[in-house]
């Protein structure tokens, strides 16, 4: 059995080897048309993102850009945020290298992280059973419901999805409790598989899952637990043959290129669409929802019903801003983005200490989360992974 750790502690120090996910490349082509149509679409307004419908106007952003807020540091890869209604910051640790001292963990005074919902899921072991603890936990998020959500890869070091590990669970933060569990098989989470980004949307009892490992989406009925794969053989869920350059430099952990598939993920505020990027392209997309939600569209079908908003560049995180923007992550340039339509992707916020911006939670108060996950420097990290806030609105 693993060795317990305190119910309370401090994180500690892993160093992460390299980022390898192994997928297939697909070329993304034949996009011409679904730009043509999704210009006609923006510049005749949109319901799904009302900003979005203003193709010919630039977003208006502040004029200085946010300023950058430590609020947590580790020794320990992150890579989701969430954070509640009333401010409470979620984090979680992946499998990638070292064992984590924690899978899922709240941020608390003076930087500890808790284990949420406790000890016992936070302790995994080849020994203990996969489907009641935490295995690789890649993502969370919190939905309008103020519930906690934790994605569960389930596939350490990338190495391969632990049989009964990969799982979607729903955690009352009030009571420290999960209150749902929902298993994905091999038909759902293939052995090369990876889950990436989570979205929900409570009011459709519906959850969205991008599969970063094999490119495809992952719609789950909340109410039953049954999942479909979608999207699994079309371009725009899959990586496109680049390669990253940043700082100047390739990235080519172990000499070799990734190619991570449907990566970021979105779900406006109306819950009509959901936009999605792989990381390794420079191509968003968007679909309805409406689409997405028909069992009976046949492949061909909800592929034509994809929609390209252009190039935006890599991107790993991505979320909404409560005036409708879409903010981006942009891993080459330690930068975030925004964008509001076709041709309108601006920079909001440059700095050095973005060293790979990850992934996004919005917060009260109109602040914006973003955390640092540095997989370009693998071991030659030279401090902690950080979180920060920004604000967005007054």
């Amino acid at each position: 059995m693993p060795k317990r750790t305190s119910r309370s502690t401090r994180i500690t120090i892993t160093i992460l080897h390299g980022m390898l996910v192994a997928a297939l490349i697909v070329a993304l082509g034949g996009c011409g048309g679904r730009l043509s149509r999704m210009r006609q679409s923006l510049e005749s307004g949109s319901r799904g993102n009302p900003q979005a419908g203003k193709s010919a106007a630039a977003a208006k952003l502040p004029k200085t850009p946010p300023v950058l807020e430590e609020i947590a540091l580790s020794d320990e890869l992150w890579t989701g945020v969430a954070v509640s209604r009333d401010g409470r910051i979620f984090v979680c640790f992946p499998r990638w290298s070292a064992d984590p001292t924690v899978s899922v963990g709240e941020i608390r005074a003076g930087g500890r992280v808790w284990p949420i919902p406790d000890q016992e899921w936070n302790t995994w072991g080849p020994a203990v059973d996969p489907a009641r603890h935490f295995v690789c936990v890649q993502s969370v998020c919190v939905d309008r419901d103020d519930y906690l959500w934790a994605l569960d890869a389930a596939s350490p070091r990338m190495e391969g999805v632990i049989p009964d590990g990969a799982k979607l669970l729903k955690i009352d933060i009030r009571q420290d409790k999960v209150v749902q569990e929902i298993q994905f098989d091999a038909t759902i989470a293939p052995p090369t598989s990876y889950l990436n980004d989570v979205r929900v949307d409570s009011r459709r009892n519906v959850a969205y899952i991008t599969d970063s490992g094999l490119g495809a989406i992952i719609v789950v009925d909340l109410a039953t637990g049954t999942a479909r794969r979608v999207l699994a053989d079309d371009p725009t869920t899959k990586s496109e043959d680049i390669v990253l350059r940043i700082g100047g430099s390739e990235w080519r952990p172990g000499g070799r290129t990734p190619h991570v598939h449907a990566d970021g993920l979105a779900l406006d505020a109306t819950g009509e669409y959901l936009y999605y990027h792989a990381l390794t392209a420079r191509n968003l997309y968007r679909i309805g929802t409406q689409y997405l939600l028909d069992p009976a569209l046949t492949a061909p079908q909800l592929a034509a019903r994809v929609e390209s908003l252009g190039t935006t560049g890599p991107c790993d995180g991505m979320e909404f801003g409560p005036e409708g923007y879409l903010y981006l992550t942009d891993v080459e340039n330690g930068a975030i983005k925004v964008f509001a339509s076709i041709g309108n992707t601006q920079v909001l916020i440059r700095d050095p200490q973005l060293i790979w911006p990850d992934s996004f939670a919005r917060g009260p108060g109109g602040y914006m989360h973003v955390t640092t996950s540095q997989l370009n420097l693998g071991t030659s990290r030279t401090q902690p992974y950080k979180l920060f806030r920004f604000k967005l609105t007054d």
